[in-house]
C-alpha cells in the first residue's frame, strides 16, 4: 500500500516510525515549513522533518495544500491512504477523496470529547482520570469524523502535560498501526461519533494566568496541563512573573486571604488558594533559570506573607 503521511509536531514522530517500519511504501512526508525559533530566530525544521529525513523519507512542506499545486503532487505520487497526525491545517475536500482507503486521522482524546487544538492541557484541567487517542475517517468538519478505533489512556496524578503526551503519542502510532492492519484484512468499521461533543479550544494567556481565588486542586491541575511548556505563571509581590513548573496539593484550608504564602518548610511554598493549598516543588522566576522552589526560598527571593497575585 502506498501511504503519504502528514504530521509536524514531536507528537506525530511515533506514528511516523511506526508507519515507515511497516512493509508499506510510504511515497512522502508532508509537513509545515520551516519555521524561525528561539532568541536568534534561526530557521528550524519542524520534529516530523527531521525525523523522515532520518528515515531516508521524501520530506514535502508545501505553504499551501489547496489548489491546483497540491492536487498535482497528489496525482503524481498516488497515495491508497492518507495518514494524518498533527499536521496543523485542515484539509481540503480534494485531499480527504483522492485516496481509495481514505484519510485517517489520530486524534489525541476519546472523540467526540476535546474535539480541536489542545486536547491533552483540556483533558488535564478537567481532572479526567482518563484519555486516549481516537483512529478516525476524516471529513470536512473539525475531528467529526467516524471512530475506526479507540486506545484509552490513565492520566496519573503524576502526570503532566509531557507525560500525557508522550504516552498518548504512543497509543496514537499503535492506533495506525491497526489500522493499517485492518485496511489490509478488510475487518475496518466505522462507527458515527455520539452527541456530546466538546471543544478543546488552543490554550491562551488566559488560559496560564493563575487565579488563587479558585481551589487548590483546579490550580494544580491548571499547572501540571501546562507543564513543562508553555506554564502557568504569577506575580511576585515585586510584579515580576513566577511560572510554575510542578507542585503539590492539599486540602488543607489556611485562613489567610488567597496567594499568600504560608509556609516554606521543607523546600516547598505553601500558598493559600480559594479552597485548599498549593505546594510550588519547582518555577521559573522571571529572567531566571527554572529552578527548586527550595532554591528561590534559599536566594531569600521569597518570604512568608508574601502575596502572590493574578
Amino acid at each position: 500500500m502506498k501511504i503519504l503521511f502528514m504530521g509536524t509536531p514531536d507528537f506525530a514522530v511515533p506514528a511516523l516510525k511506526a508507519v515507515a517500519s511497516g512493509e508499506d511504501e510510504v511515497v512522502a512526508v508532508v509537513t509545515q515549513p520551516d519555521k524561525p525559533r528561539g532568541r536568534g530566530y534561526t530557521l528550524t525544521p519542524p520534529p516530523v522533518k527531521s525525523a523522515a529525513l532520518e528515515l531516508g523519507l521524501h520530506v514535502l512542506q508545501p505553504e499551501r495544500i489547496r489548489g491546483e499545486e497540491f492536487a498535482a503532487v497528489l496525482n503524481e505520487l498516488c497515495p491508497e491512504l492518507i495518514i494524518v497526525v498533527a499536521y496543523g491545517k485542515i484539509l481540503p475536500k480534494n485531499v480527504l477523496d483522492f485516496p481509495r482507503f481514505g484519510c485517517v486521522n489520530a486524534h489525541a482524546s476519546l472523540l467526540p470529547k476535546y474535539r480541536g487544538a489542545a486536547p491533552m492541557q483540556r483533558a488535564i484541567m478537567a481532572g479526567e482520570r482518563e484519555t486516549g487517542v481516537t483512529a478516525m475517517y476524516m471529513d470536512e468538519g473539525l475531528d467529526t469524523g467516524d471512530i475506526i478505533l479507540t486506545k484509552k489512556v490513565r492520566i496519573e496524578d503524576t502526570d503532566n502535560l509531557e507525560n500525557v503526551h508522550d504516552k498518548l503519542a504512543a497509543a496514537g502510532a499503535e492506533a495506525l498501526t491497526d489500522v493499517i492492519a485492518g485496511i489490509k484484512s478488510n475487518t475496518l468499521t466505522r462507527t458515527p461519533q455520539p452527541d456530546g461533543a466538546t471543544y478543546a479550544a488552543k490554550i491562551e494567556d488566559g488560559d496560564m494566568k493563575l487565579d488563587w481565588d479558585r481551589p487548590a486542586r483546579e490550580i494544580w491541575r491548571q499547572v501540571r496541563a501546562l507543564s513543562p511548556t508553555p506554564l502557568a505563571y504569577t506575580f511576585m509581590p515585586d510584579g515580576k512573573r513566577l511560572k510554575l513548573i510542578a507542585a503539590e496539593c492539599s486540602d488543607e484550608t489556611a485562613s489567610a486571604a488567597p496567594g499568600t504564602v504560608l509556609s516554606l518548610e521543607g523546600g516547598k511554598i505553601a500558598v493559600a488558594a480559594g479552597g485548599g493549598t498549593l505546594l510550588i516543588t519547582e518555577c521559573q522566576p522571571e529572567g531566571k533559570r527554572r529552578m527548586t522552589a527550595a532554591d528561590l526560598i534559599n536566594g531569600r527571593r521569597i518570604a512568608v506573607g508574601d502575596v502572590l497575585s493574578t
